[in-house]
């Protein structure tokens, strides 16, 4: 056991947090992660069952005298966004997830720490382990890759749960129930280009962009942080616009829901123009520092002697590759009028890849406004046709409808209430949650809220979860199940 996590409270839970972060849990690579559950299941004498995508369901009687209260589904999924720092040296398909103690944080090493959702994976166990709790039938849902695709929500077939009430555990905000949240969609560019060989004596340059905070491209996107992929495209235009600059690759971000922190293109110039280069990159680091200083204080500009390149993109597909990106939208693009201070409609400019004949370029469109979602996925794809880009636009997902009427709500109300004296928090989020989905595919009849401990910077290496919010997150679940029951 991770010696960060020694003494702190509930130690069922911090247990197997530092168990599953041993077992690595990439989205699409969850098998491991899946067996440990289904063995503990099995050791601690449970019933389990799986579906055709992954998704296990966990089933604990009720607790003695309990038998006729409601049956209340436990969901969480097992998934992790892996995200790791260019210097930082980790495998996640075999690498444990080292992680340490910062004051009331659990922090990891340059890595994402992957409590979203591992503290609610833990949190589950744990529920499932303890017989002294009081509380209806548990079914305890384990879904798979929803950081990418929410697979496991959209695949759940009817009957796979019967429960009539859901708690989600894969919120990050201690102190609020969330009743809502919205859809999403991806829209994926394409630029194809033709491959030029390179002539003369030329110098290959490496301009990177570093030291941005990123963060969730829903709960983080409102915050006004600096997006790597823009800031390095106005930085290449300005070179471009004072040398002849050739571009053989562009790449930055690696997640569609994550604001890329990170950014790389490799430039080939004469060698005369490399002090220009040098010039117009520091000229670039000044000018983002001086607009974003105070959300992202540490950006850096580093312009880097390169390996010998000997193919380039062409002229017209360079100008191209960095108009889209200049033009492409990115961040907030409006504000809910009916709940405060909740974004209503996103988009995130979130990873380019450069391949052997084709840029790629994937944005991410939120809106809990499902015309206003398909909207903002319209003027992505306007940006494409107008340059003669391809576009492909994935089926979405849908948003999970507020019901301030929900029972479970009320009941978790007066619980929150009754425990630290005061009223929680009553929001919807612009992340996605997988509440609405499973909603939708058992019959839409489940009475669902969502909490959950709090955790900073999720889907980045910024990640850290705040300790005492845990034993909040577990004293409030285990008396809102003996409350329902």
């Amino acid at each position: 056991m991770n010696e960060a996590i020694q003494g702190l409270k509930p130690e069922a839970i911090w247990k197997y947090f530092s168990e599953i972060s041993a077992i690595p849990r990439c989205s699409k690579n969850e098998k491991n992660v899946l067996d440990y559950i289904k063995k503990t299941a099995t050791s601690l004498g449970l019933k389990w069952k799986q579906d055709k995508v992954g998704n296990v369901v966990v089933t604990k009687p009720a607790s003695q005298g309990k038998e006729s209260s409601p049956t209340v589904v436990l969901q969480v999924h097992v998934d992790m966004v892996c995200e790791k720092n260019r210097d930082v040296q980790h495998d996640f398909t075999k690498d444990p997830i080292k992680f340490h103690r910062e004051g009331n944080y659990i922090k990891a090493e340059g890595t994402t720490l992957g409590a979203d959702d591992g503290i609610g994976v833990a949190s589950l166990l744990a529920i499932l382990e303890d017989r002294s709790l009081v509380h209806g039938q548990i079914e305890g849902l384990f879904t798979v890759d929803e950081e990418t695709g929410l697979t496991g929500a959209n695949h759940i077939e009817p009957g796979f749960i019967t429960g009539e009430i859901m708690m989600n555990l894969d919120s990050e905000d201690e102190g609020v129930l969330y009743i809502g949240c919205a859809g999403g969609l991806d829209s994926t560019l394409t630029i194809p280009f033709k491959k030029k060989p390179v002539q003369g004596k030329t110098a290959t340059l490496a301009v990177k962009l570093r030291g941005l905070k990123g963060g969730h491209s829903g709960v983080d996107i409102h915050l006004g942080r600096a997006n790597a992929i823009k800031l390095l495209t106005r930085a290449l235009l300005a070179i471009d616009g004072q040398v002849k600059m050739k571009l053989a690759s562009f790449e930055g971000g690696s997640k569609h829901n994550a604001i890329p922190r990170e950014a790389e293109a490799i430039i080939v110039v004469s060698p005369s123009d490399v002090d220009k280069v040098y010039k117009s990159a520091m000229q670039s680091e000044s000018d983002f520092r001086s607009a974003f200083g105070s959300v992202d204080p540490d950006i850096k500009i580093l312009v880097e002697q390169a390996g010998k390149v000997r193919q380039v993109i062409d002229d017209n597909s360079k100008r191209k590759v960095l108009n889209i990106l200049n033009a492409l939208p990115h961040g907030v693009i409006r504000m809910s009028s009916d709940i405060p201070d909740l974004v209503e409609t996103s988009t995130n400019l979130a990873v380019v890849k450069t391949g052997r004949a084709a840029i790629d370029i994937i944005t991410s469109q939120r809106s809990s406004i499902e015309s206003e979602k398909n909207m903002i996925a319209s003027q992505v794809a306007s940006v494409a046709y107008l340059s003669g880009a391809k576009v492909r636009v994935s089926n979405g997902y849908p948003g999970w409808k507020p019901n301030v009427n929900s029972a479970i709500l009320s009941k978790g109300k007066e619980v929150y209430n009754n425990l630290f004296g005061k009223e929680p928090a009553v929001k919807a989020i612009h992340a996605g949650l997988e509440c609405g989905i499973i909603n939708d595919r058992v019959g839409g009849k489940v009475d669902t809220i969502s909490f959950g401990p709090t955790i900073i910077g999720p889907h980045s290496p910024d990640e850290h979860v705040d300790i005492q919010s845990v034993e909040k997150f577990w004293m409030f679940l285990t008396e809102l199940l003996k409350a329902v029951a």
